[in-house]
């Protein structure tokens, strides 16, 4: 206090301009040290007070079981970063287990004695995961600290974990067994080629394990590895392309998957290790069966279908057939399926009016049960209104489909203004879960969002994720977007002249393209983690995904499919676009290389053209940390406020 007093005696003509500075200061939310704000203003700190509320919601997912005193797992976030807790009872206090600068999503307890629990972790989004055992609140290295590594499966008696690494060239994911106990077991047991190798489960007896390899969505391939010799023998017929999925053993020895041979959809049933002949099991699903486990003894199993973008959870006897739905949730999305050796199932549910947070099934009665109730900022989540699903015929007459929220019409009457929102993938799906901070927009700014599932997501079936593969289809996707532009722009209750896009990852590529294509229907684009050029994307990527991502987007390596990759490149049609552009990117990502942020960044401004480009350096494919997450959301509001909402 005395200095400024001195301050202010010695350098009166100064003291108005210190003031002025400092209120200034004060007006504006301080950047994360992390983030590099090239080319945007400042963010109001009015803004962000505005906004608190919906920035203090948090979800709480299932992770697992302790096997001995029945508490469950959770991830949540209480920080910066999502930790792992523990819950001793449904609604009993969160404990803090894990407290690492970096996010930790994963953990398991060992079978059988819950002894020990193993965790997965990166550093600064770079998804160079390693494998520790927390021992007295620390986490001990398990792994070399330097490549890929995938923690699969663990034996049933708690005596040996199986895993994947990168380390021995950094591009294939070789197989590894360890006694977690004991480090200086571990020991390669399969050399293989490529990116998409997963140890899926022991056979009871620990001489074998089942192996599968992903090559795309449409083809994924089982093996038999022998776990002393290491000798791998295909299962079935490889040259077919059928896709695979789940793989666990059951107590008899009998292996159940799931799969879509013969089918649109992936089906659940069994798999015969000698001759790879799938038997469906249950009832005929008319949709995708997303996920399942098996009880300990084997005398069911509980897994959900992906309906429509909504989550059923049904339990199969298995030795009657028969099938019970659980009636006791919502219409939401069910993840984390994990049947406890008590035979209670742990799931984790959300939908638009809940946030993810933990639960429990009676296999029994059914009767479910809530074991966690995250925070919302104190907001009344059940007001958050409910998406309308939305049907399109395509320029050839496919349908496609998409979520739409729309702001309540009593508080916002009149046309509203509409963001798009593209998920990426492609192979994924936007599903009606819980809104977060994007509840803000639809909330408080009165601004519709729709999510649209274009050709090629997941959820359709097997023909309808193909039609999009390779470089010669990839642009019938991007008119997809087209035919909803078109029929949302038809809609009474939203305003055509006020139409933005935004998307990550793929759906950031094709933020890019519908900024070159539908110039004339959209007035802002936001594009997240993009691809702007497929070639310099697939020559940039990991090593361990480039082979895995050539069989979606094309071989940059042969020269039809280069010149054709590069022609659908948004950079190569930069010039075209005139719109204001935000791009934002993580440094450390692995999959979209920060440089195709840079490149189509330069171009934009090179051409005259606005682009603001903010840069995370402790992130990867996306805002994990919560300032960051934060920073990025309130800038996204103002270029909205700026050059949509305007």
């Amino acid at each position: 206090m005395r200095y400024l007093a001195v301050l202010a005696a010695l350098a009166l003509p100064l003291a108005p301009a210190f003031a002025q500075e400092a209120a200034k200061s004060a007006a504006v939310v301080p950047k994360p040290a992390a983030l590099i704000a090239d080319g945007m203003p400042d963010i109001p700190a009015e803004l962000a007070s505005a906004t608190r509320p919906y920035m203090e919601n948090r979800g709480a997912g299932f992770a697992g079981w302790h096997p001995v005193d029945k508490s469950m797992l959770i991830s949540t976030r209480f920080g910066n970063t999502t930790q792992i807790h523990r819950v001793a009872n449904p609604m009993g206090a969160r404990k803090q287990i894990t407290f690492e600068e970096e996010p930790v999503g994963g953990a398991v307890w060992s079978p059988k004695t819950g002894d020990l629990m193993l965790v997965q972790k990166d550093i600064g989004g770079n998804e160079f995961y390693q494998i520790y055992a927390m021992k007295n609140g620390r986490l001990e290295l398990l792994t070399d600290g330097k490549s890929r590594n995938g923690l699969s499966a663990w034996a049933k008696d708690g005596s040996l974990i199986a895993y994947t690494s990168t380390r021995r060239n950094g591009r294939d994911s070789d197989i590894y067994l360890m006694d977690p106990r004991n480090p200086a077991s571990n020991r390669m047991v399969a050399e293989v080629q490529g990116g998409g190798w997963s140890f899926l489960d022991f056979a009871p007896d620990k001489s074998w394990g089942l192996v599968g390899k992903y090559t795309s969505v449409q083809k994924s391939d089982f093996f038999r590895l022998d776990l002393a010799t290491g000798a791998m023998a295909p299962i079935g017929d490889h040259s077919r392309t059928v896709s695979h999925g789940g793989g666990k053993f059951a107590p008899d020895g009998t292996i159940w998957i799931t799969s879509d041979e013969g089918s649109e959809f992936e089906r659940l049933g069994t798999l015969d290790p000698a001759t790879g002949k799938f038997t469906p099991r249950g009832p005929a699903e008319q949709w995708d069966v997303s996920t399942f486990d098996m009880a300990e003894d084997g005398s069911f199993i509980a897994y959900t279908i992906n309906e429509a973008g909504m989550s059923k959870l049904r339990i199969l006897d298995v030795k009657s057939g028969k099938v019970r739905t659980v009636d006791g949730l919502p219409a939401g999305i069910i993840g984390g399926v994990e049947i406890a050796p008590w035979g209670e199932i742990g799931i984790t549910f959300t939908s638009a009016r809940s946030a993810a947070d933990a639960f429990s099934v009676d296999p029994k009665t059914l009767k479910v049960t809530r074991w966690t109730e995250s925070e919302t900022g104190g907001l009344d989540v059940t007001q958050n209104v409910e998406p309308q699903l939305v049907k399109v015929k395509s320029f050839d007459d496919l349908e496609v489909s998409g979520f739409l929220y729309r702001p309540d019409p009593a508080k916002f009457p009149g046309k509203r203004p509409l963001i798009m929102n593209v998920h990426g993938g492609p192979e994924a799906q936007s599903r009606p879960g819980f809104m977060g901070r994007t509840n803000y927009l639809i909330n408080e700014l009165g601004v519709a969002v729709f999510f649209p599932n274009v050709r090629g997501s997941t959820g359709y079936g097997k023909t309808f994720v193909s039609l999009d593969n390779g470089p010669f289809k990839r642009e019938d996707s991007v008119k997809d977007m087209g035919a909803f532009l078109d029929h949302l722009a038809k809609d009474a209750t939203l305003d055509p002249a006020r139409f933005g896009l935004t998307g990550g990852s793929y759906g950031g590529y094709m933020c890019y393209a519908a900024a070159i294509h539908y110039a004339d229907k959209l007035r802002a684009n936001l594009c997240v983690v993009a691809i702007s050029n497929f070639v310099t994307f697939l020559e940039n990527t990991q090593d361990y995904r480039r082979d895995l991502r050539r069989v979606e987007y094309g071989d940059e390596r042969d020269p039809a499919q280069r010149a054709k990759l590069i022609e659908i490149s948004p950079l190569t049609r930069v010039a075209e676009i005139k719109k204001p552009l935000f791009v934002v990117t993580g440094a450390n990502d692995p999959r979209v290389p920060a440089s195709e942020a840079d490149q189509i960044v330069a171009a934009v401004r090179k051409n005259g053209g606005s682009a603001w480009h903010l840069v995370g350096t402790n992130e990867g494919h996306g805002f994990a940390k919560k300032e960051n997450a934060d920073y990025n959301f309130w800038a996204s509001l103002l270029f909205w406020q700026q050059y949509l909402l305007n």
